[in-house]
């Protein structure tokens, strides 16, 4: 086994990383950075080798490993494994994070973005609700219920309960299809309409409902729904 302290110092991953960045890394060597050292038997590169096979080949996979799935890899403790969950939910968020002040709505797509990188992986459905300002502006956004849009607390109050309490103007829904495909079904239609008009009473506005599949996405008011 040839450790990282044997390799040519510009091959190693740290001092790749500082010379030509972090761009510059395989996914196996950034996952040799997060896993630190190796064993006698095996490199931290081998290691990060051994992590990337569970995801068999599509590194998105390791979206929804657990500690215990890292543990069963022979060289991996729950340090280990508890750092690498918390790596990839720490990429997780900044990849749907956005500052916002500066995040503003004007078509679909906008909305679209905001939510795909955080939902598109999800195993379970959520119902995602993004209260606006009148500009169009984010105020926030928060979880309405998680294991279905059909849940009994995805009821129009709890999404617009949220709502007069951070004084929005309009909200967009977002829920994911775990399958991958964003098709709506009935269902997705007929509450879609009831969400609609509790807001149009309350005054405010349902101004769509985004169906996040896997990298790709439905507006229901692209398609006359809303």
């Amino acid at each position: 086994m040839i450790g990282i302290k044997q390799m040519p110092e510009s091959e190693r991953p740290r001092e790749k990383m500082l010379s030509s960045g972090a761009s510059s890394l395989s996914n196996a060597e950034l996952l040799a950075l997060i896993i630190g050292s190796g064993t006698k038997e095996e490199s931290a590169i081998a290691l990060a080798m051994e992590v990337l096979s569970l995801a068999d080949g599509a590194v998105r996979s390791l979206y929804n490993c657990q500690p215990e799935e890292f543990k069963k890899i022979k060289g991996i403790g729950s340090a280990c494994a508890c750092r690498l969950v918390a790596s990839i939910e720490f990429g997780r968020r900044l990849a749907a994070s956005a500052p916002a002040n500066r995040v503003k709505f004007e078509i679909p797509k906008d909305a679209a973005e905001l939510f795909m990188e955080d939902m598109r992986h999800l195993q379970q459905e959520r119902l995602r609700v993004a209260l606006l300002n009148a500009k169009g502006e984010l105020i926030a956004m928060d979880d309405v219920t998680v294991g279905g849009l059909y849940s009994s607390s995805a009821s129009p109050r709890e999404v617009y309960s949220k709502a007069v309490r951070k004084g929005a103007y309009a909200v967009i829904l977002a829920h994911n299809h775990p399958s991958g495909d964003p098709t709506p079904s009935d269902d997705d239609i007929n509450v879609t309409r009831q969400i609609a008009a509790a807001g149009d009473l309350l005054g405010i506005y349902l101004l769509d409902h985004i169906i996040i599949g896997d990298g790709r996405y439905i507006s229901l008011k692209e398609i006359g729904i809303i």
